[in-house]
């Protein structure tokens, strides 16, 4: 199982960051942080990377049915959604398979949730 779903596509960072937000948001989705990661390496390091940004994604009632059923599955949210460019000038989206996270937690109250929130961020890595 991957632990991630991915699309390569063509467009202006910017522009592609916010189609993301729009369909995490139509999935029910906000987004809690957003991590320059390009900004960060300069700052930091003195680095060039190439643009990549993590966006901390969160679904309030799923999150919050996944603490009531397994406390510390907080250490896994938010829902990470990455988009960086690629070499060739394309833009990829991916975003974490909460599926293959939860078959090291172990707890059968998850599957379903992680299960429906895959479908949700599949869903929004295919319609951008």
């Amino acid at each position: 199982m991957e632990y991630y779903f991915a699309k390569t596509i063509t467009g202006e960072f910017e522009e592609v960051i916010k189609k993301v937000t729009d369909e995490l948001e139509k999935e029910g989705f906000g987004v809690l942080t957003e991590i320059d990661i390009s900004a960060t390496l300069k700052k930091k390091l003195d680095v060039d990377f190439k643009k990549y940004r993590i966006l901390g994604a969160c679904n309030a009632p799923y999150a919050h049915k996944a603490l009531k059923a397994e406390d510390k599955i907080g250490t896994m949210l938010p829902c990470n959604v990455i988009v960086q460019e690629l070499e060739n000038g394309k833009i990829e989206v991916a975003a974490v398979n909460p599926m293959a996270s939860m078959q090291a937690v172990k707890n059968k109250d998850l599957e379903d949730i992680a299960l429906e929130i895959g479908n949700k961020l599949k869903k929004v890595v295919n319609q951008v």
